[in-house]
């Protein structure tokens, strides 16, 4: 089997940047989504439990900082079919040594790159154009009880959102800011 992934180390720990490497012709193209065998090196554990789209009309919106607590914790597969998008993890592990730091990667529908990020993370992005297409693959299936977040204006965290946020739902603008008793979840 010839491989369509490229898995790259990000500065955090076990949060890895997967490159889609397209095969195309004159016709078009073919890209590889999800690949359990090649990502299994990446870490990914489970089977495909969830698949979500979503689109957010707006640029400078924001969507996060999402995820969700043990025993409901996931990993997910994030990656843009259309637009662009500034995408960001934020370590929660309890007792990582990268704690509460942050990665952001651009991801869009012509870089070919996505985001694995593993349990014990929250996951918010910013989208950079108008109508942008996001798809994730989840190993576990959305739980309303697990759910948990934090504001994305949080200044403990300090995200260096691209832009200043146009948008951002009454949900995630209720979320906290991360309090001083946070000592992460377990992962």
């Amino acid at each position: 089997m010839s491989r369509r992934l490229v898995i790259e180390d990000t500065p955090i720990a076990g949060l890895k940047r997967v490159r889609r490497l397209p095969l195309g012709d004159a016709r078009g193209f073919l890209v590889r989504l999800f690949c359990a065998d090649e990502l299994r090196d990446a870490g990914w554990r489970a089977p495909v439990a969830q698949v979500n789209q979503t689109r957010t009309r707006e640029r400078a919106s924001v969507r996060g900082l999402h995820y969700q607590r043990p025993p409901h914790a996931e990993m997910k597969l994030v990656q843009c079919l259309r637009g662009e998008v500034f995408d960001v993890a934020v370590d929660l592990r309890r007792g990582s040594p990268t704690f509460l730091r942050w990665h952001g990667e651009r991801l869009s529908e012509d870089n070919g790159v996505a985001l694995l990020i593993p349990e014990g993370f929250a996951h918010g992005l910013q989208t950079l154009a108008d109508d942008v297409d996001m798809l994730y693959c989840h190993s576990a299936a959305y739980t309303p009880a697990a759910e948990a977040g934090f504001h994305p204006r949080d200044p403990r965290l300090a995200i260096a959102w691209p832009l200043p946020i146009a948008a951002l739902s009454p949900r995630d603008d209720a979320h906290a800011f991360v309090g001083a008793d946070f000592d992460g979840v377990a992962a």
